[in-house]
């Protein structure tokens, strides 16, 4: 139907993941999807592009209201390709998610599902991002569906200031205290490497670490929200220039 809004899905956990298929299930009442998603699991792209090899897309689904696809690309070429030859239109709004996994923080700036809702953002496209605080590939979104579904329907009747988008995270819990607008907590990730030596020699080098909040106790943060039970609501935006720094410069003798 042509007065049904148009919706444009990625993720960055491969397009066969549970939180996407949660996320297509919940949001086709409210609209035509088309998914783009990659073939595999592409969490900590954030906004990497392809440019070494040419990109393959393959038709898994096309039936009235949904069409998917996957893409051997990044989260990033998923959304690039989809407004180039997949989408009859415009889309009315890019959804990504629903990501396994935190992506509050400076999160945000590895994500990959976070990449699709930037490069939403970038098109000039209302984009909003979904994240679950669990990694595991059998989560359990049923909690969140009913938010995914009302904070969709909000950003489609409302829109978003252009160069903005909504990073949405959720507590790994039963029920929710509520919903909170936040702003993105200052923290920083530490130990982020295991070495281990090789059998043939030379070392390893194992992705791990931990996340440590620098302002715990700050109210007004997306951690603060996550922790004490609350869906956190960041809005971002994707100009990153430092204005209060611009006037500080101008008294440089450069």
């Amino acid at each position: 139907m042509e007065n049904r809004p148009l919706l444009l899905l990625s993720n960055d956990d491969g397009v066969q993941a549970k939180g996407l298929q949660e996320l297509v299930k919940t949001l086709r009442p409210l609209a035509d999807l088309v998914v783009v998603a990659p073939d595999g699991p592409r969490s900590g792209a954030s906004a990497a592009i392809t440019s070494e090899f040419p990109l393959r897309l393959t038709l898994l689904n096309n039936e009235p209201g949904l069409t998917v696809y996957q893409c051997n690309g990044t989260p990033v070429d998923c959304v690039k390709l989809a407004l180039h030859a997949v989408m009859p239109r415009r889309p009315d709004l890019v959804v990504g998610g629903i990501n396994h996994g935190d992506n509050s923080s400076v999160n945000v700036h590895y994500s990959g599902t976070m990449g699709v809702v930037i490069e939403g953002c970038l098109k000039q496209l209302p984009a909003v991002g979904f994240s679950l605080c669990n990694h595991a590939p059998d989560a359990d979104f049923g909690p969140v569906l009913p938010y995914v579904r009302r904070i969709t329907e909000t950003v489609l009747r409302e829109g978003l200031p252009e160069g903005t988008c909504l990073n949405v995270n959720f507590p790994d819990a039963p029920t929710f205290q509520g919903v909170r607008i936040c702003r993105q907590t200052h923290g920083v990730w530490r130990g982020e490497y295991e070495a281990h030596r090789h059998p043939k020699g030379g070392e390893r080098y194992w992705l791990t670490g931990w996340y440590d909040n620098l302002e715990p106790d700050s109210e007004d943060t997306d951690h603060w929200a996550l922790d004490h039970g609350y869906v956190a609501i960041t809005p971002t935006q994707i100009d990153m220039t430092a204005y209060g720094l611009m006037d500080t410069m101008k008294d440089w003798r450069l």
